[in-house]
């Protein structure tokens, strides 16, 4: 079940699972929406909660004693039948799972409702267990007897997701082992995440006379008083690293767990698993991060070095990188007006893609408002096609708050047009899943670029996009470096936490440039990423998709024939396609190396045109 993230490192910095403040004065008269859960169950007390566990399982049950064993010889009509019976007891699986996730995400803090998550996350885990001969089985036949049932029109529906499934074939465990690590996964990598969430999320942090959560104390490193970052930077390294013997031994553990696992089932190395399940290959993401690594002093530390000079600094802390410019007002933009120029810069490209975003508005589909114990971050969950998605974020009212929001709707965007694929195919990979939403967030962007006159405000614009696409690009590179640092390692033996601050250390002073000097408190900052301990390796499908959403837009602004039906068409495939098929009608191929080029091209010229302001300023 795929639920996209927003980067963690978009400002304000808010690691998924944290708590966030409350509204200042600024928001605190803005009627944030909230979400409604209703369309998937009314309470978590709901007799339909009960009564879809007891059928799905009745129905799981009856599913296995029709179906283990006799798959080799059914014909492909038949075998199409069973896959859309496997279908319908995994949509409502995801429904009930779907549920308990986002009422989690909207309030970790509240006991009774980590409880209801984690006994749906088991009742569904064990449900589904009697599911789990069914893809082990298709995996086990044969290439020859396949292909004749796929000749048959009914399963020839069900080819994409059968090729993708046939993807972990050659990793594919006995069916008594497969059971056994389905089930143990409630008490393993989930009871440690579920840990790593409750921590971060009780976790206070004193900074000067307050006691904040860390997602408000991580806001403050965007705050305009370099004194104001300072004292939040230092407070944070204090409050991680008074607990990163925990965090140190969560990561340890969670990454032996997946040492012992890729081992049995034979990857390569710690990342391939991750690659397999975003249908792309070894090969595309290495080209990729060789890219994005030897681009690092032409991208992020060029710009670090004009952001000093701005900031009037030798050289910067960490507590600087995402400080505002000095002249950079950041004034409050209201809900109302946020959701306005996302909807219209839409409607500029596409009047259907801005009809499916204004049903979030109209709806309650998005979680907007700032409380205590809700996920810090911002993420888009699709849920199940029956259904629809959700979207949740924390709206501050900043200018990059609106470009999140540009950025998840393209999620919900998406997933609605792919949701008429069905629950199976649906599903897009995370490297294309963040397709949509990067194109929405520069679609945006670019609107309100080009209806900006004033020279400062197009700098002051272009600086923030510029330090989205580094914490998008070379930020989630440098994280992906550092993940592969210390999983390598850590097959020698458990890294100390010093060791994995050193390596830490190592990775930011590469990616962030010489105009960095880090304090020591620095060190621990790797503990409050959520996505090494949820999603190991996920953090380059950002890059990934942020540097094809950069050579997309430069075809359509080339002016490519057909290009609004097209995209439409491609995120209608949901997962019904791979990468090669979709960018082809683009004339566009990620095996290329040079197509990296492109996308990181787009990010130097933005800078090219600051350094341009800055000439132009001291002539």
């Amino acid at each position: 079940m795929q639920g996209p993230l927003r980067p963690i490192d978009a400002a304000p910095e808010a690691p998924a699972g944290a708590a966030v403040p409350a509204p200042g004065p600024a928001l605190a008269d803005q009627a944030l929406p909230s979400w409604d859960l209703a369309d998937l169950y009314p309470a978590p007390d709901s007799p339909l909660i009960e009564a879809d566990l007891g059928r799905a399982e009745q129905d799981a049950r009856a599913f296995a004693a029709s179906h283990a064993g006799q798959l080799a010889g059914y014909s492909g009509a038949v075998l199409a039948k069973a896959i859309a019976e496997y279908e319908q007891i995994e949509e409502r699986l995801g429904r009930l799972a779907s549920y308990a996730q986002l009422r989690f995400s909207g309030d970790s803090n509240d006991p009774p409702t980590g409880r209801f998550y984690q006994m749906i996350n088991e009742r569904v885990t064990a449900i589904s267990s009697h599911l789990l001969f069914f893809t082990l089985e298709l995996n086990r036949l044969e290439d020859a007897v396949l292909a004749a049932k796929l000749d048959d029109p009914a399963c020839a529906r069900w080819r994409p997701w059968l090729r993708d499934l046939r993807v972990f074939r050659p990793h594919q465990l006995s069916d008594e082992l497969e059971k056994l690590l389905h089930e143990k996964e409630v008490t393993g990598r989930s009871a440690w995440s579920r840990l790593f969430d409750e921590t971060v999320a009780a976790m206070r942090v004193r900074v000067g006379g307050e006691e904040l959560t860390v997602s408000a104390a991580l806001n403050r490193l965007s705050d305009h008083d370099r004194s104001v970052r300072e004292a939040a930077g230092r407070a944070i390294g204090a409050a991680f690293g008074e607990r990163v013997r925990l965090f140190s031994l969560i990561t340890n553990t969670l990454a032996k767990d997946k040492e012992i696992i890729d081992t049995w089932r034979h990857y390569e190395r710690p990342g391939s698993y991750r690659n397999r399940a975003n249908m792309v290959e070894d090969e595309v993401v290495d080209a990729l991060v060789q890219a994005v690594t030897v681009s690092f002093p032409r991208l992020s530390h060029r710009y670090y070095a004009l952001k000093a000079k701005w900031l009037g600094l030798p050289a910067l802390q960490h507590w600087d990188r995402n400080a505002p410019l000095p002249e950079d007002d950041d004034r409050v933009i209201p809900w109302e007006q946020a959701r306005e120029r996302v909807l219209s810069a839409y409607a500029g490209f596409s009047g259907e893609l801005a009809d499916i975003g204004g049903r979030f508005f109209t709806r309650p589909w998005i979680d907007a408002t700032l409380r205590q114990g809700k996920s810090g971050g911002a993420f888009a969950h699709p849920t199940v096609p029956s259904v629809h998605p959700y979207l949740l974020l924390n709206y501050h009212g900043r200018t990059r708050d609106v470009m999140t929001l540009a950025h998840e709707l393209g999620h919900g965007v998406h997933q609605v047009l792919a949701g008429a694929q069905g629950y199976l195919l649906s599903g897009t990979p995370l490297t294309l899943a963040e397709t949509a939403s990067v194109f929405g967030e520069m679609l945006t962007f670019r609107a309100l670029l080009d209806a900006e006159s004033d020279r400062r405000r197009r700098r002051i614009m272009l600086a923030a996009k510029v330090e989205d696409m580094l914490n998008t690009v070379v930020r989630q590179t440098a994280f992906y470096r550092f993940e592969t640092l210390l999983h390598d390692e850590r097959r020698s033996g458990e890294l100390l936490a010093e060791r994995i601050g050193a390596l830490w250390m190592q990775v930011q002073t590469e990616s962030l440039g010489p105009v960095f000097e880090f304090t020591p408190e620095y060190s621990v900052f790797w503990a409050y990423i959520p996505h090494f301990i949820h999603t190991p390796f996920y953090v380059y499908a950002y890059a990934f998709g942020d540097c094809l959403v950069n050579a997309l837009y430069a075809v359509f602004q080339d002016g490519h024939p057909g290009f609004e039906q097209k995209y439409l068409d491609m995120l209608r495939a949901g997962g019904a396609k791979r990468h090669r098929e979709l960018l082809a009608p683009f004339g566009l191929d990620a095996s290329d190396p040079a197509f990296w080029q492109k996308g990181l091209d787009v990010i130097a010229g933005f800078i090219d045109e600051l350094e341009g302001h800055e000439r132009g300023a001291a002539s």
